[in-house]
């Protein structure tokens, strides 16, 4: 074999022994990649919010998505807000939500999920103060009026969503502006915190400019540079600290490191894409004569954790398309939440291709306790489809897409509407792969028993 390693008198024999650390070095880097990038991708998330004129602990964005905002897989039912809080400036944070339909969570800097705030989390509607505690923080805490957590991570991120109910969209952004952020030290007289509508404006929140070349270990290196060394990250950490990215430590990689980290980052990124695109797990099927899949692999809960492993390749899969982790995300409960489904092919199994035109025939009455969607997502972006049409969703609250008397809907993709749409109809880009996410919000049995579920994307003639 062209890798085995050839020995003489019992001790490796040279350049198989370089060839091998060679390739050590290679295994180590793509490893580190594919943990680590939910991490770079947080940080893409930071740096987006940072850019648009957010202040950590001071003030957030708010927006309803639509293609000018690079987000993976940002959806336009519902308005966001995003705040960055920074515990080593503030110590113990407040989290202080309002009654109201909000759904949200806070999760570190590595992406690792720490609380469900708003209708998931502990005080559900009713609205409540979270008490967020910085890393090894060991002073007084208050005995109640708190849902008190811990992070361990200085950095974290606390994004939030307000449901539209009844389609009232500035309702539901006035409710993302009440939602307080401040020091512990400072309840008795909280400082004013400012949330800034973006949604007419430009924002990239990812790590797409980073993450197939070097900048995506030097962005790394920062973080791991400025967070703790976290115990469950330690054996990573180490695979990092013999590829010259460390702790306390400059990353000046010489020209060999540098290649091959250049390379490690282009085929993390490659197989992570495949994991999540071209995936053979067979759980990933959601009805067996469908191409639909399950967007998330693990409904269990936030941390991809399983009995006795992680399932690294759920998580991998999770995190090159989308963002943000929670068990209210990913779990399969009638009424509860939501439930997201990944079509990326058509009726014959084919990849959707942003030339060609499809018909979707979608049964009525869909299973949602609340309401359904389903958005087009640019494969290479993995973020809004953006076409000269500019409304890369379908979404129930705001269009019609239940007609009286009908027991099913056809919704159109491609280039150009087909005669008939009715303006259900989603453009899509020549020369573009694109995946969508079929979204039911408050899902009812239907949508889990299989006596309910979409048609498959058929092409149509052109």
């Amino acid at each position: 074999m062209a890798d085995q390693v050839e020995f003489e008198g019992g001790y490796p024999a040279m350049p198989s022994a370089r060839a091998a650390l060679e390739r050590r070095d290679r295994r180590r880097a793509v490893e580190a990649y594919r943990f680590f990038y939910p991490t770079v991708s947080m940080e893409g998330i930071f740096h987006g919010t940072r850019q648009a004129g957010a202040v950590d602990n001071e003030t957030a964005l708010l927006f309803v998505a639509r293609p000018h905002h690079l987000g993976f897989t940002l959806n336009s039912d519902t308005p966001y807000s995003g705040g960055i809080l920074d515990l080593r400036k503030s110590g113990p944070m407040v989290i202080d939500l309002p009654p109201g339909p909000l759904v949200g969570l806070v999760d570190d800097h590595h992406h690792r999920w720490i609380t469900d705030l708003g209708l998931p989390g502990v005080y559900g509607p009713k609205g409540g103060k979270h008490l967020l505690l910085p890393p090894g923080y060991d002073g007084p805490v208050p005995a109640d009026g708190y849902e008190v957590v811990r992070s361990d991570t200085w950095t974290v991120f606390a994004p939030l969503r307000a449901l539209p109910l009844g389609g009232d969209v500035d309702k539901a952004k006035q409710l993302l502006t009440s939602v307080r952020f401040y020091p512990l030290a400072q309840a008795g007289s909280p400082p004013p915190y400012a949330v800034t509508d973006f949604s007419d404006r430009s924002i990239d929140c990812t790590c797409l400019k980073w993450e197939d070349n070097l900048e995506y270990w030097r962005v790394l290196h920062q973080v791991i540079d400025t967070e703790p060394a976290i115990e469950e990250l330690r054996p990573v950490l180490g695979l990092l600290a013999e590829l010259g990215i460390e702790a306390g430590k400059p990353f000046d990689p010489d020209e060999r490191t540098a290649a091959l980290l250049t390379d490690a980052a282009r085929q993390g990124r490659d197989e992570m894409l495949v994991t999540a695109f071209a995936s053979d797990r067979p759980d990933r099927i959601a009805w067996p004569d469908r191409t639909w899949e399950w967007a998330s692999l693990r409904p269990e809960n936030g941390t991809f954790e399983r009995e006795g492993s992680l399932d690294v390749e759920a998580k991998d899969r999770w995190f090159i398309q989308a963002i943000i982790a929670s068990p209210a995300m990913f779990g399969r409960a009638v009424g509860q939440g939501s439930v997201y489904w990944l079509g990326l092919r058509d009726a014959d199994g084919t990849y959707l291709d942003g030339g060609r035109s499809y018909r979707l025939t979608v049964p009525l009455p869909v299973p949602a306790g609340l309401f359904w969607s389903l958005t087009a997502y640019d494969a290479q972006t993995r973020s809004e489809v953006d076409a000269d049409q500019g409304q890369p969703a379908l979404r129930s609250l705001f269009d019609k897409l239940e007609p009286d008397g009908t027991d099913s809907v056809d919704l159109y993709f491609g280039p150009t509407e087909p005669d008939g749409a009715d303006g259900r109809w989603i453009q899509t880009v020549p020369g573009r792969g694109w995946f969508s996410y079929f979204r039911i919000y408050g899902p009812q049995q239907a949508a889990f028993d299989g006596t309910w579920k979409p048609g498959d994307f058929e092409p149509l003639a052109p």
